[in-house]
């Protein structure tokens, strides 16, 4: 039989079973109640409530729809995964990877080159923090995160110079213009007092207003370059297909020869050309003049027998690695021109090799679409080729300066450079690593209040020639860092990372739907 136990020194006897105090007892029946309502109420939230009262806080709007199931994006006992965050935002399972650490190399440049792989991944959810309410846009990343790795501090503090004023980049326009002289025209021509309103009569918005439409011939430069009156000098026609001279062929020589790509030959009026002797001469010239540009086409070939892909360019190959698709593209249109001119054609080769070249061409239009596709500019480059060894010095100089001759009224505006007239950059790009909204900013200050490299308030009185070393187009007539700081400090407006900066590359191939059915 078990005996009752006793406590301190007079060993007094201890109760067999615990004695609860009745004044006690309400304390109890108190905590019971306590735990019934607590149970009651976390099931009333979780079944409907949506689990609030356990949750972090509400998702934000983008992901409202996923707050009754947070396996969507959790795994038990775990972080939330990039994985999870893939299902949604990386929907056709894309190599791409635009939304990868190492994805952010790319910024806005579209160069899918600088894109490099990253052991050091960070996950999704460091950068996007989410539960923060549904007006919270996770988007909006806190510095702390980009200084993990960037140490700039902040934009007012170690922020490096932009690069093409630490690196002192020209501005590779590649075209010789003037701003000075040319306000001072269009101000004359459109009745213009105010400058900066002359400024926009080229420099036309986007839509959004964040930048400028490309630059365009037929709506900017037409009214007044290249007149009825304009025409090329007397210029040798070639003597001959083999002939080592420089010279340029007739109308009626291209006609008779049926070459791919001939067929405006066909079209243009005999009218617009002159002839004495050996010697011709072309008038009206039109921009992109086809006669000019076959022919330079034919002086280039003899100049540089191996240019390759140049052949099938109107302009230089060097463009920014972002813009090597804008070469293949040019090409693949001349190829379609030069099968386009072959159609007519009965012979059965012909027909066989047209639709070869088709199919050609649709694997490599698909392949273009893959932003992924490794892309070689250095077939768009002839000043990787040598000049032609069968020439001597004297008989190269003798090209050179025919081309000149035959290029005299595309170099008041363009540069000629080996027998290719340079590529102008119209869309005048600057920024690849950020973005920046004129619209927003010119409620702020004026263009000519932050454009002050080229002095044109200075100037635009002065009827004297201005001095080609203040005022042409390879001066990058843009601000630096200095004069962004003068409001983007923390006292004045945001200087935050992402105002100006976006972590996920260029997302533009997301609107094509080809990808999510290849």
């Amino acid at each position: 039989m078990r005996k009752k136990g006793t406590f301190s020194h007079l060993k007094l006897s201890v109760a067999k079973d615990y004695l609860i105090p009745f004044s006690r007892r309400w304390m109890i029946y108190l905590g019971g109640m306590v735990a019934l309502v607590f149970l009651g109420f976390a099931l009333l939230n979780v079944f409907l409530q949506r689990s609030s009262f356990i949750s972090n806080g509400p998702l934000s709007s983008n992901h409202a729809n996923f707050e009754g199931d947070c396996s969507a994006c959790h795994t038990k006992f775990s972080s939330v995964t990039n994985e999870k965050c893939s299902v949604c935002h990386e929907k056709y399972g894309d190599k791409l990877g635009v939304y990868t650490f190492a994805a952010h190399y790319v910024y806005r440049s579209d160069d899918f080159r600088r894109l490099v792989p990253s052991e050091n991944e960070n996950s999704c959810f460091a950068c996007h923090q989410e539960h923060l309410g549904r007006e919270v846009a996770i988007t909006n990343v806190p510095d702390s995160r980009c200084l993990v790795c960037h140490k700039f501090g902040s934009f007012e503090d170690k922020h490096p110079q932009f690069e093409f004023a630490r690196r002192q980049i020209p501005d590779n326009a590649n075209l010789k213009f003037p701003h000075i002289h040319h306000v001072r025209e269009v101000q004359k021509r459109e009745n213009l007092l105010d400058i900066e309103k002359t400024c926009l009569y080229c420099h036309n918005p986007d839509a959004d207003g964040k930048n400028f439409q490309p630059i365009s011939f037929e709506r900017h430069c037409d009214a007044c370059h290249l007149t009825t009156s304009t025409a090329t000098p007397w210029l040798k026609i070639k003597a001959s297909q083999n002939s080592k001279a420089p010279g340029v062929e007739t109308l009626q020589s291209m006609r008779q020869q049926q070459r791919p790509g001939l067929r405006w030959a066909f079209y243009t009026h005999v009218n617009e050309f002159n002839q004495r002797g050996d010697r011709i001469r072309k008038s009206p010239i039109y921009h992109m003049d086809p006669w000019i540009l076959e022919n330079l086409n034919s002086l280039r070939r003899q100049l540089y027998p191996n240019s390759g892909l140049v052949e099938l360019l109107r302009s230089s190959g060097d463009v920014p690695a972002q813009d090597v698709r804008q070469l293949y593209r040019e090409a693949i249109q001349t190829l379609k021109e030069y099968a386009d001119g072959l159609r007519a054609r009965p012979e059965s080769v012909v027909q066989n090799d047209l639709a070869q070249i088709n199919r050609f061409l649709q694997v490599v239009e698909k392949q273009l679409r893959d932003p992924y596709t490794p892309l070689d500019d250095t077939k768009f480059l002839l000043s990787t080729l040598e000049e032609n060894p069968k020439f001597t010095k004297v008989q190269i100089e003798e090209f050179n300066e025919f081309i000149n001759k035959l290029t005299e009224p595309c170099q008041k505006c363009h540069i000629v450079s080996n027998a290719t007239i340079l590529r102008v950059q119209t869309d005048q790009r600057v920024f690849h690593r950020a973005e920046f909204n004129h619209r927003v900013h010119i409620l702020q200050r004026r263009c000519l209040d932050c454009h002050t490299q080229i002095p044109i308030l200075e100037n635009i009185a002065n009827s004297a020639n201005i001095d080609h070393a203040i005022d042409n187009a390879a001066i990058q007539n843009i601000p630096t860092i200095e004069t962004c700081k003068d409001c983007h400090q923390t006292k004045v407006t945001s200087n935050r990372c992402n105002t100006c900066h976006y972590f996920h590359p260029n997302k533009s191939q997301r609107s094509n739907l080809l990808l999510y059915l290849d």
